[in-house]
């Protein structure tokens, strides 16, 4: 089972970005499975709130989904050119305190997704979230990219995508990220393999006329 935690990174309650995610989830394949959490309990970030009382409790329940998860889609909005403050505000929170970014987000499989009334569809924000989740060590799949342009034209009154083409490409996003967790763990094992592999491989001796091997930095059994 494939386990992908998705993130809206707006709260409005008729949040394009919502919905791209609503059919995201409705359209997971068999065999994975995609968990909405919400970032409505997150409140801004103060040092010295931090300071005072630790990590607030909705970022750290948050944090300890997201690290248990194969990976996260996170479709948030753009503002302005550029991601929004609330979104940004909620990945500020995900990576404090600094010790704990790698447990989180390190070598994560992150997609990128966004829908905006205009018709460039996230473009810009999508940009600026590529160095934010870099620098989290994260594994961000970018090679392409969900770009919901006219949202306020493909969402009904239930908040749900009607057009047939934007529910196609957002499945195709899934299968894509899918892909990127299975590859992950197809690696994960493989580098696993490796190291047991050198840690209880045998050796040839290497003396001069021995061809006899030992275990690794022991004596030759021949010697």
């Amino acid at each position: 089972m494939v386990t992908l935690i998705g993130v809206s990174g707006s709260l409005r309650r008729g949040s394009y970005n919502s919905a791209v995610l609503q059919a995201a989830a409705a359209l997971m394949p068999a065999g994975s499975e995609l968990r909405i959490e919400s970032i409505a309990g997150i409140p801004l970030y103060n040092g010295d709130v931090e300071s005072a009382s630790g990590v607030p409790g909705p970022v750290s329940c948050l944090k300890d989904v997201i690290a248990a998860a194969d990976g996260l889609l996170f479709v948030a909005p753009e503002y302005n050119n550029s991601m929004s403050g609330v979104a940004k505000n909620a990945i500020d929170w995900l990576s404090r305190p600094p010790a704990d970014i790698a447990r989180v987000f390190g070598g994560k499989p992150v997609a990128i997704a966004g829908a905006s009334p205009g018709g460039f569809g996230t473009t810009l924000s999508q940009a600026a979230w590529l160095p934010v989740f870099k620098t989290l060590g994260a594994d961000l799949y970018s090679r392409s990219r969900l770009l919901v342009s006219r949202a306020g034209t493909l969402v009904d009154a239930n908040g749900e995508i009607t057009g047939a083409c934007r529910a196609s490409a957002i499945d195709g996003h899934n299968t894509a990220a899918r892909r990127r967790v299975h590859r992950r763990r197809r690696d994960s094992r493989s580098r696993g393999s490796r190291r047991r592999t050198r840690r209880g491989g045998d050796a040839r001796c290497g003396r001069d006329g021995c061809t006899g091997s030992s275990p690794r930095g022991g004596r030759c059994r021949r010697a």
